[in-house]
């Protein structure tokens, strides 16, 4: 008993530390609901080389991203989203020429997925050589925090972070936006999303992100004066409406100027 007691007393310290989780949220994930008519969209963008070459700005994320690409809900009568604005600023020759790779419901792991190469059983959404952006403009994992805990936090953190090396391991090059992500209407859920923001702002100022990711924290932009979601900014308790997307527009374009300049100064 003399010999095993201080085995045993060591099992037990090692069974007492905490271990660091180990989220699905980080690690690439397939999709298992129907999106084949986006697939096929974004598939079709990237099949022709020679349109890619003129990509400057690729647009990751989920269906907030997806939605610049809708005009005039078709489900819902007056409800416009982003494809104005978006036909505006993003989809004429020029430094912000964009390709969208949004798709609605997405999680981090989702977009993990996607970009993967095929060779390692992913999508290989970056896999074409010709796409070779100056900047990703990233907004991802609303998603992921559909509850109001601690854990919901970290847990969309990590995948978020997981995602922001993944884009820099397959484009190295360019510089990363990495966006707030905007106030949704249920204020425990918006408790998790203000808390993964102050994670994410503070991401950025690591040595390992720093040369390379900016945050635009967009969060205060879509308040109302009494620091709630502004409804008049939204179609739903989530998704922006027109006017919010050109309220983002606003915010995104001379930030990607800065962004640049920037990178000319280093």
């Amino acid at each position: 008993m003399n010999f095993l007691a201080p085995v045993l007393l060591l099992l037990g310290l090692a069974a007492a530390q905490p271990e660091t989780p180990d989220f699905v949220s980080e690690h690439p994930h397939a999709r298992v609901d129907d999106w084949s008519k986006r697939r096929a969209e974004i598939d079709a963008a990237l099949a022709d080389p020679a349109p890619l070459k003129a990509v400057r700005v690729l647009f990751v994320g989920d269906s907030i991203t997806e939605l610049w690409l809708l005009g005039a809900d078709p489900w819902v009568p007056g409800r416009k989203y982003g494809q104005a604005i978006w036909n505006e600023s993003f989809a004429r020759p020029g430094p912000n020429h964009a390709l969208n790779l949004g798709v609605s419901n997405d999680r981090t792991e989702h977009v993990l997925q996607r970009i993967l190469p095929q060779a390692q059983g992913g999508l290989g959404e970056l896999d074409a050589p010709q796409l070779d952006p100056d900047v990703i403009v990233l907004m991802i994992g609303i998603n992921n925090a559909r509850g109001a805990s601690k854990l919901d936090a970290e847990m969309t953190f990590a995948g978020i972070r997981a995602v922001v090396e993944a884009l820099h391991e397959r484009r190295p090059r360019a510089r990363i936006v990495l966006q707030s992500l905007l106030p949704v209407a249920d204020e425990n859920r918006n408790k998790v999303v203000y808390t993964v923001n102050q994670s994410l702002q503070a991401l950025v100022k690591e040595p390992a992100y720093a040369s390379y990711t900016h945050f635009l924290d967009l969060y205060p932009a879509f308040l109302d004066k009494d620091a709630k979601q502004d409804h008049k900014l939204f179609n739903d308790a989530l998704h922006p409406d027109e006017a919010g997307y050109r309220r983002w527009r606003d915010r995104l374009v001379g930030f990607l100027k800065s962004v640049r300049g920037a990178s000319r100064a280093h």
